[in-house]
């Protein structure tokens, strides 16, 4: 069967699902085959109006039939609706997708109470541009059929990467999770400089903004690495030059070491908090 018939279910309608489902629309899935349970009735119609999905309150209702279930729903409310999922899984089992910050595969089963197929994605708020970084972890026994479509799925909303192991994922989150927030702030705190230096604020927020884009489009287009790029736009004696040895004199790789580790640790003992809920 081909992936784009496959049965979706997304539990929970929040911004998440509808990235994804845009991004999936986007690529020729087939909107009939695509599900959304929430109990806000105003996601629900805002989905089921601009896609032409079918949308429902009950999760129950949303697994009838379901190939693969994308969890969707805040960490914090993860414990009460695996438990309820639990009770209305199909059979054979979907696979299990979820999106859910800092939630373990082993809560996660445990909730569920079944040794189900299961993929964790740490996406990050680009998806909602379809632009996400997405590390992904499968856990034991999933097949190779199975991963694959996982990946096609997260793609919907952007890059995907793989992980040896799950702690990776505390990485990844440290890293992409977060790593939007580095560079804003970094982008703010260029075009405060640039005011500073007597820019008009509309032309320090547009170049700053746009400097970032082009940038990161040249890093993802070349085949060179960021430290190759960043050497060949560094001209001896010349301003990029005075300017980057500010930077290292001030300890910019150092820090931000520390704040990816600082970071990570959080993400981690954020995830035992969670699993803590039996």
């Amino acid at each position: 069967m081909p992936t784009t018939n496959t049965r979706i279910a997304f539990i929970g309608g929040g911004n998440m699902a509808r990235s994804l489902i845009a991004g999936l629309v986007a690529d020729g899935y087939q909107a009939a085959r695509l599900t959304v349970s929430d109990p806000d009735t105003s996601k629900r119609e805002a989905l089921a109006g601009r896609f032409g999905i079918s949308a429902c309150a009950s999760s129950a209702t949303a697994l009838d039939g379901a190939e693969v279930v994308v969890l969707c729903v805040k960490p914090q409310v993860a414990a009460g609706v695996c438990r309820e999922l639990a009770m209305h899984l199909p059979a054979p089992l979907p696979l299990v997708i979820s999106v859910m910050a800092g939630v373990s595969e082993t809560s996660i089963r445990g909730w569920l109470g079944q040794p189900i197929p299961l993929v964790r994605a740490m996406p990050n708020t680009p998806v909602l541009v379809q632009s996400g970084a997405i590390g992904l972890h499968a856990a034991e026994a999933i097949q190779e059929d199975q991963r694959n479509l996982a990946e096609e799925i997260m793609r919907a909303g952007g890059l995907t990467h793989w992980v040896k192991t799950e702690a990776e994922l505390d990485t990844v989150t440290a890293l992409s999770g977060s790593g939007p927030a580095y560079f804003f702030l970094f982008m703010e705190a260029l075009e405060e400089a640039a005011i500073a230096e007597g820019l008009d604020a509309e032309g320090a927020r547009l170049l700053s903004i746009q400097t970032a884009l082009g940038a990161a489009r040249m890093a993802v287009e070349s085949d060179e690495s960021p430290r190759q790029l960043r050497q060949r736009v560094t001209s001896p004696g010349g301003t990029t030059e005075r300017a980057i040895a500010v930077f290292e004199d001030g300890g910019l790789p150092a820090l931000t070491r520390r704040a990816l580790a600082a970071a990570r640790q959080r993400a981690h003992a954020l995830s035992e908090l969670i699993a803590e809920d039996k």
